[in-house]
């Protein structure tokens, strides 16, 4: 438990002014989204169909960065770290359960993803936090579309919202493992994402496959 505390309960990260965890978590679905913006080219070069229209996915992509998009998150929703990490585990859920549907996280939903899991995280974590209105200033989108994309995602997550102490762990292990390959200095290996989701179950070895299966 010690890295979770460490993650969730240190300063910012010098270099990008943002929560460690905040910096983790971004640099993952940056790697995600460029693994699958990759692959969805390589299936259109193949005349393959493209993934079902889905209420994350955007028409054109966001002209911010998904960095730029999280530190702005970060700066502005006002919640605890902590809600990263909770944000990540709902990712993976929403990510699992929708495995039929091809859900992917490439540039094209993963800002509204981002916001959306976040403002779930806040709403069940903290006990003050803003309004619908104020994230979806705060998203860059409507306040019709964020409520819309709320009730979706929680359909999708199932409404399983709970997040125990060793989940909360291991998906802590994941964000600490991240920012350790940031750091070193030979680059992260390659990840093997496409489609599915962050990792094979919640509390069992999400440390090893939280960063392996965040879409296929």
């Amino acid at each position: 438990m010690a890295e979770c505390e460490e993650l969730v309960e240190s300063g910012s990260d010098v270099a990008e002014d943002m929560p460690r965890v905040v910096s983790a978590l971004a640099g993952i679905l940056e790697r995600v989204a460029e693994r699958n913006d990759a692959a969805t080219a390589a299936a259109e070069l193949s005349a393959v169909a493209p993934a079902p229209a889905s209420a994350f996915r955007a028409t054109t992509k966001p002209g911010i960065s998904v960095r730029a998009y999280m530190a702005r998150i970060a700066r502005f929703a006002g919640c605890s770290p902590a809600c990263y990490v909770v944000a990540y585990v709902y990712l993976d859920r929403l990510l699992r359960r929708g495995r039929r549907l091809a859900l992917a996280v490439d540039s094209y939903s993963v800002h509204r993803l981002l916001i959306t899991a976040v403002l779930a995280a806040v709403k069940f974590m903290d006990d003050i936090c803003y309004n619908n209105a104020y994230f979806a200033k705060v998203g860059g989108i409507s306040l019709v579309e964020m409520n819309y994309l709320e009730v979706d995602f929680l359909f999708g997550v199932g409404f399983d919202l709970n997040v125990s102490p060793e989940t909360f762990a291991d998906y802590c292990a994941v964000l600490q493992s991240e920012l350790l390959c940031a750091e070193a200095p030979p680059p992260p290996p390659p990840l093997r994402l496409q489609y599915c989701c962050l990792s094979d179950d919640d509390a069992g070895g999400a440390g090893c496959s939280a960063q392996q299966q965040l879409a296929a």
